[in-house]
């Protein structure tokens, strides 16, 4: 059936009004004004650290922008001293906070899906020519290695995941251990003269001969002794 000429103008009409007040009137009224609205357009729920601002759009994204950098700073950074910080300073001149900071995620989640490949290009805009990221500008404080292999991280890491594509650990039988491991702190003093080797029932062995009372597939995890957390 079609309808009148006058009857299609006034619905085309309607439509459009329609179509141009509910955008300004969620914009005017932070959201509130239409109940049940963001149910409808919301990706998902926010992580735990950004429940707070429930449907809170407005707090984090600008009409026809989306989420933009000075709503992100005006929480995170309200004092530039904190962007001084050696794991910390390359932020100061990012451009956009969601190549790596990802919300909508669910409660459970983190707000983080670290690119690397962003921070690539911010290290390319800065240097105008390409460079290799300085893993350690930023993992300086989690060098697992006690800086045994040096700062050079992508010698055997990737970017996408730190487990090593086809890596075997030696042998369990293998006695070259400290090519690879340093001790801890406690081992260079008496405590493990007084307990560690007590504890393992290795009186005469050495700080250097790792293999004599840990197991490979954690330090924690004593030959005959089972788990012990002491480090």
């Amino acid at each position: 059936m079609k309808l009148p000429g006058a009857s299609l103008l006034v619905l085309v009409g309607a439509a459009l009004l329609l179509a141009i007040a509910v955008p300004v009137s969620i914009y005017r009224s932070d959201g509130d004004a239409i109940p049940g609205w963001s149910a409808v357009v919301r990706p998902g729920p926010l992580s735990k650290a950004h429940a707070f601002l429930g449907d809170k759009c407005a707090s984090c994204h600008t009409p026809n922008e989306g989420v933009t950098v000075d709503k992100c700073v005006a929480c995170h950074v309200p004092a530039k001293e904190l962007l001084s910080k050696p794991s910390t300073v390359f932020h100061a001149n990012v451009t956009t906070c969601s190549g790596c900071h990802v919300e909508h995620q669910g409660r459970d989640k983190r707000p983080i899906k670290m690119d690397h490949a962003v921070l690539e290009k911010l290290a390319l805009r800065q240097a105008g020519k390409p460079v290799a990221l300085d893993c350690k500008g930023c993992h300086v404080f989690k060098d697992k290695h006690q800086e045994f292999f040096g700062p050079k991280c992508a010698t055997c890491h990737a970017t996408d995941t730190w487990k090593i594509v086809g890596f075997l650990h030696p042998s369990p039988k293998s006695k070259e251990c400290a090519q690879c491991h340093k001790p801890p702190p406690s081992h260079l003093m008496m405590h493990f003269e007084m307990m560690d080797r007590s504890i393992t029932g290795q009186r005469n062995a050495t700080v250097n001969q790792c293999f004599a009372c840990h197991q490979t597939d954690s330090f924690n995890n004593i030959k005959g002794v089972g788990r012990v957390d002491m480090h």
